[in-house]
């Protein structure tokens, strides 16, 4: 972890599932990690669609935001030390380009960084079905490191609403990124 806090890189790309990444920088924020947020123009679309909000809305949640064109920001470079990303929702084409390498904007290279570096990469891939090339680009993903995390949520603990399907998904997500203090629920058994 950075001396001066954990440091999580959240992408946020042009797939359905606009409320993980609203839940999730939040919830980063309430844990005390600082957040450096980069969206793509499909992502801004989607998350207006899906939640209404607007790009400077979604950037008032994390603590640095920049643009996707912004390929000279500190989340380009291996010598910013951030401790894990997360693309939350992944859509299959930044999948593709995070899979070989496009570094072609500063989402896709913030995710190459991470990989080279060694650092925690996942990604909430969302599309369904799966064909083999998004299958492939998920092997590929994994072979380097990365973790492949669809928001596939979970029933035995009887989440009473979507709300706590969602924040319990965040809550996983966060904890297998090393947030300190997330805390998913523990499976106890029967």
């Amino acid at each position: 972890m950075h001396p001066g806090g954990f440091r999580l890189v959240v992408g946020i790309s042009g797939a359905t599932g606009s409320v993980y990444a609203q839940r999730l920088l939040s919830r980063a924020r309430a844990l005390g990690a600082q957040t450096h947020l980069v969206m793509t123009p499909a992502g801004v679309l989607n998350t207006h669609h899906e939640l209404g909000l607007d790009r400077k809305s979604v950037e008032a949640l994390a603590d640095h935001a920049y643009s996707p064109g912004d390929v000279g920001a500190c989340i380009a470079s291996g010598s910013f030390s951030a401790d894990a990303m997360v693309v939350a929702p992944c859509s299959m084409k930044t999948l593709a380009a995070v899979a070989h390498g496009l570094s072609d904007n500063l989402l896709t290279r913030a995710a190459d960084v991470m990989l080279k570096e060694r650092r925690r990469l996942l990604l909430m891939v969302r599309e369904t079905p799966f064909n083999l090339a998004h299958l492939r680009n998920m092997t590929a993903v994994t072979e380097m490191g990365g973790v492949i995390f669809p928001p596939l949520p979970a029933f035995y603990h009887r989440p009473a609403s979507i709300d706590e399907l969602v924040d319990e998904t965040v809550e996983r997500v966060l904890a297998l990124l090393g947030v300190p203090g997330a805390a998913a629920k523990a499976w106890n058994g029967l």
